[in-house]
């Protein structure tokens, strides 16, 4: 058949490259949206309604025939080829019908609950409607939310012409709405929605930002300076609301669809996607167009512009400020340009605003991914240029560490990625681009430096090439297996290095985080299965399944239409003692504190991530280089550290403090409280940021016009100062020899 033979075609190796299948589906999930907040469905049921809560009208969206066709063959595929085996039941209807509402109305904002209890007649109807290609129930849920929508665009278009907020009433918002109801009627949301609007209004009246604005405004001689802080915070917010409208105005059927189908494959997993024609063509043609400029891939959010990832050897990359989840919320052309307020903008908009000629300046106005509630915004500068890979390759260092009165010198080489040029190796060129390659010369170096040992810096690497984990694995063991991978049918394949040569037999360390993924996690899991190094940092991001993206018409080759691309989950990866990688990811053996839970971050935080599971353990021979006396003596002496490092002290006090702040999600609307909350807010993130920050660094967020930045010096990175001091009690514990002898 032609999907087995699709499925043959499978280059194992390329297809799990740096966790982008992921950021794929972040993406492409938002275009369809125009909410504000995340958070669970309501799934309780309710008796149903006789009545519908609205007529059709003529300008509502519909369903195709090509839709009603792709739904059934999907659902068919799905059922035959995806990893998890299930069946298509009441259960699966349930949670799908869910998902669906979640996918439209995640913070319960527009729905009211007489909407719901019409709705629950479908809860156990989409199971069979994914079989016999029925629609119906998807677009009339669909439809009834777009009304409800204009019905709150015009209150909130009443609300700003009319309104004066008043700033000294003492009240509060909870910006959680995660355990929210559904409201009763529509005065019931016309309150939240005074709330949410009021809440728009005083973060934009307390941003400093919004002063510098003004300022420049007037500075520059506009035809109409704002000056006034009311005037210019209600025309914001209306341009602001107007763009959301847009958005929806632009949705059409085939992303309505994509919507539907996406709530039935999040029951399967989070990987698992339906992509429609547009998107997929707009992830082929300017996904990567987005690349040159900052070097960031970005997608809707709700209401804002969130960074998805940042590209290794693009402008972002190299300034480290912007990082993954943050959110733009304005965007300014020069050094001296008025910042826009982006707020609401559909992705194609945005990304215009921020691309640009090469060597010119942008200026984004950040929400930072780890900001209180209370946060200010700051602003980042940046130059744009293309995408230089020789900046994403690995670095190395020498970090000197002082311990019973004598220097020891501890090499390290950061690897941002596991990158491969699979075209110029495929052509037998001689010096393509290889981890491994780029690590091997840089371990020779090294030891001409006499380090005593080598640490692995993984944190944050999403991933990369297979092919590269396990070669880079066999720089430091004999040949064996490296990982195994396990079929949807049950067969189960170990991929080996077969070169029985050691680059390097001293003593080394493998420094994670909880970004760290995939390629990441299968290497790191190696070099912890044959006890050949020690694992040092947080719990790692636990990816450990493999997907592939095929287009439906060559399933489907009888349509002429396009049909759009499924991304189909279909392996997992198992350690080579048999434990799945999935969800738990890697244990470090040496554990640092995180600003990061499993519950927050991580597939684990997934509720339809496949489960942890194991296989048969593969035949391999353990190191001598450590075993489990050493690592409980190294576990030890970093609790000591932990208690009596003035630093380290300092940092888990202050990551406790950030943890509580995070979990208040109320915030008052009366201006002079919400100032010291954000003053109390702003500290705390200071005070954790100030702990791990560049030793000269200028406070990024001062409320002039940002500057050119300077040169840095070198920059205090408590995490790799503490893994270096770990690896120099393993070297002084083993008293293994000095590397020079090893020449």
């Amino acid at each position: 058949m032609v999907i087995d033979l699709l499925f043959k075609q499978i280059n194992d190796l390329q297809y799990i490259t740096k966790d982008l299948l992921l950021a794929m589906k972040r993406y492409l999930i938002a275009l369809a949206s125009v909410l504000l907040l995340s958070l669970q469905p309501d799934t309780s049921r309710s008796v149903n309604s006789t009545l519908p809560p609205f007529k059709a009208a003529e300008d509502d969206l519909k369903p195709t025939v090509s839709q009603q066709k792709v739904e059934v063959y999907i659902a068919k595929i799905f059922s035959g080829y995806h990893y998890r085996k299930f069946t298509l039941n009441d259960s699966l209807s349930s949670k799908m019908f869910d998902n669906y509402l979640d996918e439209m109305d995640k913070s319960k904002l527009y729905f009211l609950s007489s909407d719901i209890t019409y709705f629950e007649k479908y809860r156990f109807q989409l199971d069979d409607n994914l079989n016999s290609g029925n629609l119906d129930a998807a677009y009339e849920m669909y439809n009834t939310f777009r009304k409800r929508y204009k019905e709150r665009s015009g209150y909130i278009e009443t609300l700003l012409k009319n309104s004066k907020f008043d700033f000294t009433e003492d009240e509060s918002f909870n910006t959680d709405r995660e355990k929210a109801t559904w409201a009763k009627d529509a005065d019931e949301l016309n309150q939240l929605w005074r709330k949410i609007i009021k809440n728009d209004a005083i973060e934009f009246k307390l941003s400093k930002k919004s002063a510098i604005t003004a300022a420049l405004n007037e500075k520059l001689g506009a035809a109409k300076p704002v000056t006034n802080m009311d005037s210019l915070m209600t025309t914001t917010l209306k341009d602001r609301y107007k763009n959301r409208d847009r958005n929806l105005g632009r949705i059409r059927s085939e992303q309505v669809f994509q919507m539907y189908m996406n709530a039935f494959c999040e029951v399967l997993d989070p990987h698992t996607r339906y992509f429609s024609p547009a998107d997929s063509d707009r992830f082929k043609q300017d996904m990567y167009k987005t690349l040159d400029g900052i070097g960031a891939m970005l997608r809707e959010d709700g209401n804002y512009i969130k960074v998805v990832s940042i590209v290794d050897g693009g402008a972002a990359f190299k300034d480290k400020r912007l990082k993954q989840g943050d959110k733009i919320v304005g965007v300014a052309q020069g050094d001296t340009g008025r910042i826009e307020d982006i707020v609401g903008w559909y992705v194609d908009d945005a990304v215009k605003k921020i691309k640009g000629a090469r060597g010119t300046v942008v200026r984004l106005q950040i929400l930072s991914a780890d900001a209180l509630p209370n946060a200010p915004l700051k602003e980042i500068r940046l130059v744009r240029e293309k995408i230089n890979l020789q900046e994403s390759r690995a670095t190395k260092e020498i970090v000197t560490i002082n311990q019973n009165k004598r220097d020891y010198k501890i090499g390290v080489i950061n690897l941002p990625s596991f990158y491969r040029d699979f075209e110029s190796a495929g052509k037998r060129e001689k010096d393509f681009n290889s981890t491994t390659r780029d690590v091997q010369r840089m371990i020779d170096s090294l030891r001409l430096e006499n380090i005593d040992g080598l640490v692995l810096d993984l944190r944050n690497n999403g991933g990369g090439s297979l092919t590269e984990a396990i070669s880079l694995t066999g720089l430091f063991i004999p040949k064996g297996p490296v990982v195994q991978v396990k079929e949807s049918t049950g067969e189960s394949e170990t991929y080996t290095d077969p070169d029985p040569s050691v680059v390097y037999d001293g003593p080394m360390a493998v420094l994670i985080n909880r970004f760290s993924a995939s390629a990441s996690e299968i290497f790191a899991a190696a070099i912890q299965d044959y006890k050949r190094g020690i694992i040092i940092g947080e719990q790692t991001y636990g990816k450990g399944t493999v997907q592939t993206m095929v287009d439906l018409n060559q399933w489907m080759p009888r349509e002429t239409e396009k049909l759009g691309q499924v991304n189909i989950t279909i392996q997992k990866f198992y350690r080579i003692n048999g434990s799945s990688t999935q969800r738990k990811g890697v244990t470090p053996d040496v554990e640092f504190p995180s600003a990061f839970s499993a519950e927050e971050y991580g597939e684990s935080s997934q509720p339809t991530a496949l489960p942890w599971d194991q296989i048969a353990t593969t035949r391999f021979d353990l190191s001598k280089a450590l075993n489990d006396k050493q690592v409980s003596k190294l576990k030890e002496k970093h609790q000591q550290r932990m208690k009596s490092d003035v630093e380290l002290k300092k940092l888990v006090e202050e990551l406790e403090l950030f943890r509580k702040a995070r979990e208040n999600k109320v915030v008052s609307l009366q201006e002079t409280k919400r100032k010291k909350e954000r003053d109390e807010a702003e500290k705390k993130r200071e005070a954790l940021k100030k702990l791990n920050a560049d030793e000269d660094e200028d406070d990024d967020e001062n409320p002039g016009v940002a500057a050119a930045p300077k040169d840095k010096k070198k920059k205090k990175d408590i995490y790799l100062l503490e893994a270096s001091r770990v690896l120099t009690d393993y070297v002084i514990g083993s008293k293994a020899p000095n590397l020079a002898n090893r020449l």
